[in-house]
């Protein structure tokens, strides 16, 4: 029986292969136009910009094997760079991490992921009642629980926030040599991107990330104009354009690799570090449960890495 993945971000995404590449017929639907969840963008003035996730970095073996590919076909590359820090730090300096970047965009990683998989956009699931088989829920905890009342009491131990992404073109790069920053202690900010810089195009973009607090539409104003005083730029924005994201990431992430509720699977970057490697993680430990559900008696053998 085929199962049912709903998401077509990075976990839906890295489940979705794994079970194609296992045998076990798997269908993904996505209520957006195109797959990439929080690795979304948008154009600017007919330039794609990351209004997602910043970057990701790499730790785990079997992700590295994925990015290693993406390298070398020229999608992903590394954004090297150290980001500035404003404001009172609460932790102490560490080395920084790899940061990695595309060129083309975050979400044309997830278009490489959907590759050869049976994916449908543009299909917005509201009843799971409807579904027959194995269910996957590979979203943010308070989504899933609007189709699963069940799962509230995750989304609410995972405590999600919200967060606005603001991306900001100016006529010209005024400001000094930036990869990024961190924003401490400010009622807008909390981190600042050289777009520019993060696709490797040099373009005049700069896209920040709210507060929670400030993750309203109508901000974004006052999000361009703390951007302006923050790096002492001698001109305002030509263009602004906002996208919010209603559960952007989850101050207690669980411990567990995904969940199970009233049968239904649950997976994405709230199990785990909060990051784009722990949605991929999330998913592929969906799908080898899965796998050894259907196959209890036969030794689990690692999949083909994408």
């Amino acid at each position: 029986m085929t199962v049912v993945v709903i998401g077509a971000g990075v976990a839906g995404l890295a489940c979705a292969r794994a079970l194609h590449d296992a045998g076990v017929p798997v269908r993904v639907l996505e209520r957006a136009a195109a797959p990439g969840g929080r690795l979304g963008g948008d154009l600017l003035d007919g330039r794609p910009v990351d209004l997602g996730a910043a970057y990701f970095t790499v730790s785990d073996p079997g992700f590295a094997a994925v990015v290693s590919r993406w390298q070398e076909t020229g999608l992903a590359r590394p954004w090297i760079g150290d980001f500035e820090v404003y404001g009172e730090s609460p932790h102490p300096p560490a080395a920084p991490p790899v940061r990695w970047a595309a060129a083309g965009g975050l979400s044309s990683l997830a278009v490489d992921l959907a590759a050869g998989l049976n994916v449908s956009c543009g299909v917005a699931v509201k009843d799971l009642t409807v579904l027959t088989g194995t269910v996957v829920l590979a979203m943010p905890a308070p989504q899933a629980a609007a189709l699963l009342p069940a799962a509230a009491p995750l989304a609410a131990a995972q405590d999600w926030q919200p967060s606005l992404a603001v991306a900001l073109r100016y006529c010209r790069r005024s400001w000094k040599p930036l990869t990024g920053a961190f924003v401490n202690d400010h009622p807008l900010l909390t981190t600042l991107c050289d777009d520019g810089s993060r696709r490797g195009d040099g373009a005049p973009v700069l896209v920040a990330h709210t507060t929670p607090a400030a993750a309203i539409e109508s901000a974004a104003t006052d999000v361009e104009a703390a951007v302006r005083e923050l790096l002492d730029l001698p001109e305002a924005a030509v263009t602004v354009a906002a996208r919010r994201w209603p559960a952007a990431r989850p101050t207690q992430p669980s411990d567990s690799a995904f969940a199970q509720v009233e049968g239904v699977y649950l997976a994405g970057d709230g199990f785990g570090r909060p990051r784009v490697e722990a949605a991929w993680l999330s998913g592929r430990a969906v799908a080898a449960a899965i796998v050894g559900n259907q196959n209890p008696k036969t030794p689990r053998t690692a999949s083909r890495a994408r």
